[in-house]
C-alpha cells in the first residue's frame, strides 16, 4: 500500500457547504447549534478543513476527473473518441445541460467556496494560537493553491467564469473575462508560493500535497495564457531545478512509479485493503479511469478507444508510443502488467479463447495457435461486440497499468471483480512545463533557447540523442506535434492546444474537421444560468 492519501471527504468540510456526508467512519454528532469556534479547536481541525478542499477533485471523480477533465482534455484533440453518450466531446456540440459538465461547474465550485471558507478560519486559528506559523501558513498556502487551480481548469474549460473570492456571496456575479480569471490564478499561486514548501521539503507523511513547485508550475501556465511569455520563463526556471524527468517514459506512469521525480501535482486515489473494488465498492476514493480504457475484450468495458491516426503519427524511434497507445499485433509494454502474465492472463480473454464468448475463439486465438497475447491482430481488431458500433481496435496505454484491475470480468488473483482502481491521476509534471517553456522562449524571441529546451523533451522520447524533428523549420507545428505526443491520454493536451490559438487550423489540418464557432469551449451549465441570471452563455450555444 502507498503512503497515506489525503483526499479525504471530512465531516468539517461538509459544514462549510450545503453537501452531504456519509462516510461512516466519521464520528457524528449534533452540529446544527455550532460555532465556529467549537469546531476548529486543534490543529488536526485546521488540517481536515484544507482536506475538505481536496475533496473537490475526487468527489464523483467519474464525472469530474474522467468525464470533465480527461474527456475534454482528450477527446477533443481527436485522439480518443467514447463509445457510449459522452460523443459531444469529439463532435463539439456539446449540449448545454451536459451532466458531466454541469458536476464539474459545481464541484469546482464547491471546492472555491471551501478555500474561501477557510482561509480566514486559519488565519484565526493562528491568531488564537491553536496553530502556530509553520502549519499556519502551509494550510493557508495549500488553500490559495487549490483555489487557483479551480480556477485554471475552468477558464481552460469554459473561457470566463464568475471569480468568487469571499467566504459570503449572493451567488449572482457575472462571468470575468477569461484574462482575469487567469489574472487571478497568477494572484492564488503568487500567494501559495510563498507559504507552501518546495517538494524535496514535504514531509513522506504529505505526500500528494500542494507544494510551491507546483504553485509555481499552475502559475507560469496561467502567464502563458495572458500572453505573458517572458514571466512565463522566469516562472518556469524556478520550477525545473526540483524535478527530474523520469529516465524511462515508459515508468511516468507505472503503477508502481507514482509521486515520481517528474510528477508536479497528483491526484492521490486510495484503496482500502480488504475490500472489493466492484460494483458494491464505487468509492470517491477509487478510480474509473483503468476500466473506462480498456478494450471490451479484455474488461468488458471499452468506454474510451484511441484514433488509429495518433498511432501511424509518431516517428520512428520514439519511446513514447509504446507507452501511450496499443494496437492490433502489439504486446502490451507495461512491466506491471507483463509480470501478471500480459494481456492473455485477463478472465475475458481466456473465456473468448474457450468460447464462450458470443466472439469466436478465432477472435482470441493468435496466430500461433495459442491464447492471444496482443491486443487483437491484424485483420481481427478488437473492436468489441456490439454489431454496428465497433471500437477501432487501438487503446490508450497510460491508464493501462494497475495490475489489480479486472474490469467487470473476475480477477486472476481473486476470482473477484476489481472494476475501480487507486491509480494516481497526474495532472501536471515536468515535460510539460519544459514544453511550456520553450513554446514562452520562442514567443519571447529565444529560438536558440526554445530548440534547446524542446530537445530535452524529445532526447528524453528517444532515450538518447532525438533527430530533428520532421515538423520543422516551424517551430510553432513542432511544439503542437510535441505537446501531442508527449500528453496525449494525459490531462491537458486540449488546453495547451487551445492555449496556442492554433487549435482549429490543427483539428482541421490533422483530422479533416471543422469546429463550430464558439465550440472550442464548453458551454455554461444550463443549470447554473438558471441559478444566476447574470451568467451569460458562451457564443453559438
Amino acid at each position: 500500500m502507498r503512503s497515506k492519501k489525503y483526499l479525504l471527504y471530512v465531516a468539517l468540510g461538509c459544514l462549510l457547504v450545503p453537501l452531504a456526508c456519509s462516510r461512516n467512519f466519521l464520528n457524528q454528532k449534533d452540529t446544527s447549534n455550532a460555532s465556529e469556534e467549537a469546531l476548529f479547536k486543534t490543529p488536526q481541525d485546521g488540517i481536515s478543513l484544507v482536506n475538505a478542499i481536496y475533496d473537490g477533485f475526487q468527489h464523483d471523480n467519474q464525472s469530474f476527473v474522467l468525464k470533465a477533465l480527461w474527456y475534454n482534455a482528450n477527446y477533443c484533440s481527436q485522439d480518443f473518441f467514447n463509445w457510449g453518450a459522452d460523443v459531444s466531446y469529439n463532435t463539439y456540440l456539446f449540449p448545454t445541460d451536459f451532466g458531466s459538465t454541469a458536476q464539474f461547474w459545481n464541484l469546482s465550485y464547491q471546492g472555491i467556496s471551501r478555500a474561501n471558507s477557510a482561509i480566514p478560519i486559519i488565519a484565526k486559528m493562528h491568531d488564537n494560537k491553536v496553530i502556530g506559523d509553520s502549519l499556519a501558513n502551509f494550510l493557508t498556502g495549500q488553500a490559495y493553491f487549490l483555489r487557483g487551480v479551480f480556477y485554471y481548469y475552468l477558464a481552460c474549460t469554459f473561457g470566463g467564469v464568475p471569480l468568487e473570492l469571499n467566504v459570503v456571496t449572493n451567488g449572482l456575479h457575472p462571468r470575468a473575462s477569461q484574462d482575469s480569471v487567469f489574472l487571478q490564478v497568477v494572484a492564488d499561486m503568487t500567494a501559495a508560493s510563498g507559504l507552501l514548501p518546495w517538494p524535496e521539503n514535504l514531509p513522506p507523511s504529505d505526500l500528494g500535497r500542494a507544494t510551491r513547485g507546483a504553485a509555481f508550475a499552475y502559475m507560469g501556465a496561467a502567464q502563458m495564457w495572458l500572453k505573458k511569455y517572458s514571466d512565463a520563463v522566469a516562472t518556469f526556471n524556478q520550477v525545473i531545478p526540483h524535478y527530474q524527468l523520469m529516465s524511462n517514459y515508459m515508468d511516468i506512469h507505472e503503477y508502481n512509479h507514482q509521486n515520481n521525480q517528474e510528477s508536479i501535482f497528483e491526484l492521490q486515489f486510495s484503496l482500502p485493503g480488504g475490500v472489493t473494488p466492484d460494483w458494491s465498492y464505487n468509492n470517491n476514493e477509487v478510480t474509473w479511469n483503468s476500466s473506462f480504457m480498456w478494450p471490451w475484450e479484455t474488461s468488458n468495458f471499452g468506454y474510451t478507444y484511441a484514433n488509429k491516426k495518433l498511432y501511424t503519427s509518431f516517428e520512428a524511434g520514439d519511446l513514447r508510443k509504446a507507452a501511450t497507445i496499443i494496437g492490433p499485433d502489439d504486446t502490451i509494454a507495461s512491466p506491471g502488467i507483463v509480470a501478471i502474465g500480459g494481456i492473455k492472463n485477463y478472465a475475458q480473454v481466456k473465456a473468448g479463447f474457450a468460447g464462450t464468448l458470443s466472439l469466436p475463439k478465432s477472435h482470441f486465438t493468435g496466430t500461433d495457435g495459442k491464447i492471444i497475447n496482443t491486443c487483437g491482430k491484424t485483420g481481427d481488431l478488437w473492436t468489441g461486440d456490439q454489431p454496428g458500433q465497433p471500437r477501432s481496435g487501438y487503446y490508450g496505454m497510460k491508464f493501462w497499468r494497475d495490475p489489480n484491475v479486472s474490469g467487470n470480468t473476475p480477477s486472476a488473483a481473486d476470482g473477484k471483480t476489481h472494476i475501480f482502481g487507486d491509480q494516481n491521476v497526474t495532472m501536471l509534471r515536468l515535460s510539460e512545463v519544459l514544453l511550456d517553456k520553450a513554446e514562452a522562449q520562442f514567443k519571447s524571441n529565444d529560438a536558440a533557447g526554445a530548440t534547446a529546451t524542446l530537445q530535452t523533451v524529445r532526447d528524453r522520447a528517444w532515450g538518447g540523442a532525438a533527430p530533428p524533428s520532421p515538423f520543422g523549420p516551424d517551430f510553432m507545428q513542432m511544439m503542437l506535434q510535441e505537446y501531442r505526443h508527449e500528453l496525449a491520454g494525459d490531462m491537458s493536451l486540449w488546453y495547451d492546444l487551445r492555449r496556442t490559438g492554433l487549435h482549429i487550423q490543427y483539428i482541421k489540418d490533422n483530422f479533416g474537421i471543422d469546429i463550430p464557432s464558439g465550440h472550442d469551449l464548453l458551454p455554461i451549465p444550463q443549470s447554473a444560468i438558471a441559478t444566476n441570471p447574470t451568467l451569460k452563455q458562451n457564443p453559438n450555444y
